[in-house]
Formats: C-alpha cells, structure tokens, sequence
C-alpha cells in the first residue's frame, strides 16, 4: 500500500518534494514494518525461539542498515528535519510533538 502511495504522490507530484503525509506521516520505512510483522506472525506460528533470533538478527544486519542509509539520503530535503520529529524510523509514532508544543 505504502508503495502504490509512493508512486501515485511522485508521479503527480511536480517539484518532486518529501512525502510526509499518508501512510508516511507517522513511519518512515512502513515497507520494512510490514516485513517484520509477517515475518512475527510465522514465528507466532512456530512457537520457537530460533525464528525470533532470525528476525532480530535480519533486522540488525540488513533492515537497520538500510533505514539509516535512507535517512541519510533524506537529508538532502530541506524539510526532512521537521519530518523527522514528527515520525518514527520504524514504529509509527502515535503521538506527534511534544508537550512543550502545547504550551
């Protein structure tokens, strides 16, 4: 889903700029979050530890890697900063700003 976003916002979208809204708003790397739930759903279903040590051991070596490379290449955007705050490198952030925003 996160993929058909991307593509229909990049194809429209003119000047190319940061998509920050949709599924992007709260997560920056929703694809990767997907994997690893289904991945959690079989070790569910496994009832072993072997595949939980497999899934952390993917998401250190490969997946982490990537998300930082990512960020790192975000950068480059001029807004990136303030969407950065505003989402989760993973686990989509429920709650966006913090209470000293509020006052």
């Amino acid at each position: 889903t996160s993929d058909c976003q991307k593509y229909f916002v990049l194809k429209h979208q003119q000047p190319r700029r940061l998509i920050t809204q949709g599924m992007f708003a709260r997560s920056r790397n929703t694809n990767y979050l997907g994997e690893i739930l289904v991945y959690s759903a079989f070790a569910l279903l496994a009832r072993h530890a072997l595949p939980w040590i497999l899934i952390a051991a993917f998401t250190l070596v490969l997946f982490l890697p990537n998300m930082i490379m990512k960020d790192i290449s975000l950068r480059r955007y001029s807004d990136f900063l303030n969407y950065e705050g505003q989402s989760s490198m993973l686990l989509p952030r429920l709650f966006v700003g913090s209470s000293n925003d509020r006052k």
